[in-house]
């Protein structure tokens, strides 16, 4: 079955693409939850109409897409944290508090999209890495330092 995928879907094609699929996973998956329209002899005219105006405005995402690589790559992010006398922390850095920091320089990205190496469990500069797609991987620098404590 020929679908027109409204949104991304991953693995199968970007939005605006007409792509083969199977029917129950047109029929039962992309269909109903507004991902696709099914492609007929009637509306594929249409459909192939829409394909070259989405093509223009592919070029416009990746543009802004490289630039928002490049924006990252410049953040240094610090993040405030209590740990014990010798430098390791009381937890470890998650995904989401990442995600919260860039959030606050305007960037949003999801929990997913933010790759960690190894866990975060001591103060120090680390680099994560922000998967964007999967060619645009950008680096932040994230320094991990001591909460200051009032009370001494």
């Amino acid at each position: 079955m020929k679908v027109f995928l409204k949104k991304d879907v991953e693995k199968i094609g970007l939005a605006g693409e007409i792509v083969k699929v199977g029917d129950g996973y047109a029929r039962n998956y992309l269909i109903p939850r507004g991902m696709g329209v099914e492609v007929t002899a009637k509306n594929e005219g249409f459909y192939t109409k829409q394909i070259k105006q989405v093509s223009n405005r592919k070029e416009v995402i990746a543009s802004k897409t490289s630039m928002l690589a490049e924006n990252i790559n410049s953040m240094k992010l610090t993040l405030k944290r209590k740990m014990h006398d010798d430098g390791k922390l009381y937890g470890s850095v998650g995904a989401n508090e990442i995600v919260e920091l860039l959030a606050e320089q305007g960037v949003n990205v999801g929990k997913s999209q933010i790759l960690l190496e190894k866990t975060i469990k001591a103060k120090g500069s680390y680099k994560v890495t922000v998967k964007l797609t999967a060619s645009l991987q950008p680096q932040v620098t994230l320094l991990v330092t001591p909460e200051s404590s009032a009370h001494k």
